[in-house]
């Protein structure tokens, strides 16, 4: 597969072996004007639903790029699945999450109205970030784009999601506990859905936690320091994502 990748919506994929691909917007200047690829120059699409493929540029123009397809494979889904359920704040950070949580292989991510969270949660989501997801996988090569959900019923709709999709493990990193157990290996990377829930800068509220313990979540420690939410949710999925890539899991 070539070094450049570039994204193409899955309804925007060739139906057949050898059909042509239109890239456009501003994957189609990437390709032409930043990189000043041309015809005859080969190219990796993504579609985010675990498809990729091989491209031969036919035409490079300023906004539209004609692309004839040569092979494409399929990465089957992950056994296992982690999904970031984390309050909603205006931190400029979050950009940053967003790009590591597909590198990190998140399945998932579930932006919640917390009741400290700073800022409210918008009713659809931006296109903003859809395009850091994408960034993430073209950096990477992860076919997969995690699935990004506002839950603007805050807490209460987190727990009906969670009941919702039958996840196997709800996990509450939660800051200063005493008595908690660490989050370990043994505790995530397993097959089936992982759901963690990261609080706000400002913190779980108390009923937000009764609620949380209420359904079942299991709360473990991070550590010693208070981290950052974005912190925090990166970190679960750098365990997450490490524990399952041991054999035992992978072979499960």
């Amino acid at each position: 597969m070539s070094e450049h990748r570039f994204y193409l919506p899955p309804q925007h994929w060739p139906q057949a072996p050898q059909d042509e691909a239109l890239l456009e917007g501003q994957e189609a200047l990437h390709l032409a004007q930043s990189l000043r690829l041309g015809p005859g120059q080969r190219v990796t699409l993504l579609d985010g639903k675990g498809r990729s493929g091989e491209f031969e540029i036919v035409e490079s123009r300023k906004k539209k790029v004609r692309l004839r397809a040569l092979d494409e494979r399929h990465e089957p889904a992950p056994a296992s699945r982690a999904v970031i359920a984390l309050a909603f704040s205006k931190a400029a950070r979050r950009g940053f999450f967003l790009e590591k949580a597909v590198e990190l292989g998140a399945w998932g991510i579930w932006l919640w109205q917390g009741d400290h969270s700073q800022g409210r949660l918008p009713a659809d989501i931006r296109d903003s970030w859809q395009a850091q997801l994408v960034a993430g996988a073209k950096q990477c090569g992860n076919p997969w784009l995690p699935e990004i959900r506002t839950l603007a019923g805050g807490i209460d709709e987190v727990i009906r999601q969670a009941e919702a999709d039958g996840v196997d493990r709800r996990i509450l990193p939660w800051e200063l506990q005493d008595g908690s157990r660490m989050l370990t290996p043994e505790l995530t990377g397993q097959p089936g859905t992982s759901l963690y829930v990261i609080g706000p800068e400002g913190g779980f509220s108390p009923r937000e936690l009764e609620a949380l313990r209420g359904a079942g979540f299991l709360a473990v420690s991070l550590g010693q320091r208070i981290l950052r939410c974005e912190t925090a949710a990166t970190l679960c999925l750098g365990i997450h994502w490490w524990a399952s890539q041991l054999p035992n899991n992978r072979r499960s």
